[in-house]
């Protein structure tokens, strides 16, 4: 019976089969695989046992169901692991299995082919949600909308500005992935306390042997495990990533509300429901559901940071929260970026919302290109701030045109006329280089994913 929303709500297909456990059991059986084939390439163990324990560590022999059997007798994973691979070996090579390791050289570098794979569906996911988000950066350059700051309506902006942000922060985010990948992903066959004293005089050429069989790069140094601070590194881009998506699905919400209503979701009216009881509530609950399971991903960077203070050489506090961490904050990493794709794939506009809020305060946020204005044509800074300031208060308050106020004051009668003022309160020329920005960005773009 399914309890865990992964396992029937929340999860993609190609991220939850890599994490899936056959999957898993195939990548540790990888491992002893590269084991014995450097061994056997060494001559450390005879190359006939070699061929037969890589002939046999795959799924097809070695089942799902036997290692659990014996691991519920044995208590150890890859014990179990061991003997149900050395079981299916014929001519007393299981005798060899696993020969020189320890447990962890199995959990480490099956772990780093697992979150390999992890990354490559979630480089996809990220270049195709950039490329998207590039896309409506170019086609709304020219949709101006009003800017907020503090919740407050503050200047003119563009939707081109909004998506162009975000396209820039994801490829950053796409940067970091690469950089813990390179540091995260590494293979490591070095025995108990990382001396690789077990497999003789060969050993590090072993370790090195099996990292290159795996296509991985060689841990440096370890001592039983891999350090730490590379999946800290890994949890944290994660959570990074998800932040990213938490600002786009929060945005998308605000936008979303009743009294602004200038974009928002898909709604398809012939079978969705908003509400069991309220008929007519339409809801951002895509966005919102980003906003949820980002919290959960990004919760996550405490317990990696725990895991890398380790005593000794080793413990095994780290094991039980990684066995959870792992495939939890990938699968719902590569979830929300699923639903970003999907939500900013199906926006709405609502143009004549995002005009009427962009003439909402009757002028008052061109109060800074008045200032700017009245100081380029002769008139002092900081008098042009304060007779401004004077007006736009007065506007606010008794609800009038600043335009209207401006025109009736006699000191900015002396370097304004009335067609400046016209031209000045129009909100849609008051977005300084904002195309220029949003070209060069989508002409800088161009070079962003050439690894």
């Amino acid at each position: 019976m399914a309890i865990h929303p992964i396992e029937f709500r929340y999860g993609t297909p190609e991220m939850k089969n890599i994490w899936e456990s056959e999957n898993k059991l195939q990548r540790m059986l990888d491992v002893e695989s590269a084991l014995a084939q450097a061994e056997g390439e060494l001559g450390i163990i005879p190359q006939e046992v070699a061929d037969e324990i890589a002939s046999k560590a795959n799924t097809n022999y070695v089942k799902l169901e036997r290692v659990n059997e014996i691991e519920a007798q044995t208590k150890h994973d890859i014990g179990a692991l061991v003997k149900g691979l050395g079981e299916v070996c014929e001519n007393d090579a299981g005798e060899y299995v696993h020969f020189g390791a320890t447990s962890n050289d199995v959990v480490d570098s099956s772990n780093s082919l697992l979150i390999r794979d992890s990354i490559e569906v979630l480089k996809e996911k990220i270049i195709r949600l950039t490329k998207l988000l590039l896309k409506l950066a170019e086609e709304n350059k020219a949709k101006v909308a009003i800017g907020r700051t503090h919740g407050q309506h503050a200047l003119p902006t563009t939707y081109g500005m909004k998506f162009g942000i975000w396209a820039d922060e994801l490829h950053r985010q796409y940067d970091r992935l690469l950089h813990a990948e390179k540091n995260v992903c590494v293979a490591m066959m070095d025995g108990a306390v990382g001396t690789t004293a077990a497999l003789g005089e060969d050993g590090w050429k072993i370790h090195k042997k099996v990292a290159e069989i795996l296509g991985l790069p060689a841990a440096t140094i370890t001592n039983q495990v891999v350090q730490r601070d590379n999946h800290v590194e890994f949890i944290m881009v994660l959570a990074n990533i998800a932040s990213t998506l938490d600002k786009i699905g929060l945005e998308i919400r605000s936008l979303q509300r009743t009294e602004i209503m200038e974009v928002g979701e898909y709604f398809d009216p012939e079978k969705q429901m908003g509400s069991s009881t309220m008929p007519h509530k339409m809801n951002p609950i895509t966005a919102e559901r980003i906003c949820g399971v980002a919290r959960i991903i990004k919760s996550y960077v405490n317990a990696a940071l725990d895991n890398n203070p380790l005593w000794h050489e080793r413990d095994l506090t780290n094991s039980s929260c990684e066995r959870i961490m792992f495939p939890e904050s990938c699968i719902l990493t590569d979830y929300i970026l699923n639903l970003t794709i999907k939500l900013m794939s199906n926006l709405v506009f609502y143009d004549e919302n995002i005009e009427r809020n962009l003439n909402l305060t009757n002028g008052l946020i061109m109060a800074e290109r008045l200032m700017a204005e009245l100081t380029r044509k002769g008139m002092g800074k900081q008098t042009a701030y304060g007779i401004v300031r004077k007006n736009a208060i007065k506007a606010n308050k008794e609800k009038l045109l600043l335009s209207d106020l401006i025109l009736q004051d006699e000191e900015v009668s002396k370097f304004l006329t009335e067609a400046d003022v016209e031209e000045i309160m129009d909100p849609h020329t008051y977005i300084g280089s904002s195309q220029i920005i949003i070209d060069e960005l989508i002409e800088k773009s161009k070079e962003w994913f050439n690894e």
